[in-house]
């Protein structure tokens, strides 16, 4: 079992910058990929971009492509996503999910944590 924890949501203006954090544990991560996909009240939960736990892949969704950063911390077991030049239809409940080869599915979400951008 696998327990994902949220941090770092909150409430910022367009353009302002962002870090949130994923801390994760109960396990050897060994064959999982971490993600961040999101949610928009009204609309379906979105991939934002993924990192492989081991290996030194990482993908992004276009839409955040060149704004937002993923990475990892093996020292801590925390996945994060920095993200810059925010905007307003980036506001939405980020969760952070973990994938596992063995399975070929996200098997474990964390609980969200919300981010909203006015303008």
């Amino acid at each position: 079992q696998v327990q994902l924890v949220e941090s770092g949501g909150g409430s910022v203006q367009a353009g302002d910058s962002l870090r949130l954090s994923c801390a994760a544990s109960g396990r050897s991560f060994s064959g999982y990929m971490f993600a961040w996909f999101r949610q928009a009240p009204g609309k379906e939960r979105d991939f934002v971009a993924a990192i492989s736990w081991r290996g030194n892949g990482a993908y992004y969704s276009d839409s955040v492509k060149g704004r937002f950063t993923i990475s990892k911390d093996h020292a801590m077991n925390t996945v994060n996503l920095q993200m810059s030049s925010l905007k307003p239809e980036d506001t939405a409940v980020y969760y952070c999910a973990a994938y596992r080869d063995s399975t070929d599915r996200y098997d474990y979400w964390g609980q969200g944590t919300q981010v909203t951008v006015s303008s």
